[in-house]
């Protein structure tokens, strides 16, 4: 139970990789604290989780890109667990449009959930971290956020936002023992695609190599009190992304193509 004791913090955690990342957490032995949108998957979730394992867990039905609604749900963290150890922002969809087609009002949306959900849920946690002298923001960016491809700017610009918000933040709370690591991962078999893709033609051209979110949440979770900057999931597109900056002319025409499978 090497978590034991330990109040672990998830957004997005009603499905998909947000609800395997909880279960994994609770399985380590930590307290869970769940934040998303959908009660009833929450009270699911809550009820699952506590007839496996001998931690609490509550959850708040909070919609990140409601500051108060987000204040509350921390504010009743703090008073419920015995402050905060461990946050992961993990909640995050996208939309596989064009720049042309997607309408300004979706762009912005899409940047308060992704981007600001990430940056007032870590600001919030910080100063529980900090009484404590140490804690752990792990922030589930993508592998889009370093390798954009067409039909997906909004959504790679939100992304990248997101590293360079934990690149700057860590510089600022390492002192404070607090460690920030960004995961990145690649395609992924979660309800993402549903939002993203409705046509299913891209999450079908992509099947072969879609990532299990249990493997991955286990990946996570296990990354919890080591100071690591950065990984990316699976490795090898982590390669790819190295080779993009380096060669960006090549990797342009190549990610053309990956990109009109759109």
């Amino acid at each position: 139970m090497r978590l034991s004791n330990q109040t672990i913090v998830i957004t997005g955690s009603s499905s998909g990789l947000g609800k395997e990342l909880a279960l994994a957490a609770a399985k380590e032995g930590a307290n869970i604290a769940l934040i998303a949108r959908r009660e009833l998957e929450l009270k699911e979730l809550k009820t699952t989780i506590e007839e496996m394992y001998p931690v609490k867990c509550h959850y708040f039905v909070v919609d990140v890109t409601d500051e108060n609604s987000v204040y509350e749900a921390f504010h009743q963290i703090e008073e419920q667990f015995d402050g905060i150890d461990v946050l992961i922002n993990n909640a995050g969809y996208g939309l596989f449009q064009t720049v042309e087609q997607m309408s300004l009002q979706e762009m912005k949306q899409m940047f308060e959930v992704n981007v600001f959900g990430v940056m007032s849920c870590s600001k919030l946690a910080i100063p529980s971290m900090k009484l404590k002298g140490k804690g752990h923001i792990i922030n589930v960016a993508s592998l889009a956020g370093k390798v954009a491809t067409s039909k997906a700017a909004a959504y790679a610009g939100s992304k990248h936002a997101v590293l360079g918000f934990s690149n700057a933040l860590r510089q600022e709370v390492e002192k404070d023992g607090i460690f920030i690591t960004n995961v990145n991962p690649g395609p992924m078999d979660t309800p993402f695609f549903e939002i993203a893709d409705e046509t299913g033609t891209y999450a079908k051209s992509v099947r072969k190599m879609m990532l299990d979110p249990e493997k991955v949440a286990m990946k996570v979770i296990s990354l919890i009190g080591q100071n690591i900057h950065e990984i990316d999931l699976p490795s090898w597109m982590g390669i790819g992304a190295k080779f993009y900056s380096i060669f960006p002319k090549i990797s342009h025409r190549i990610m053309m193509k990956f990109g009109n499978k759109k």
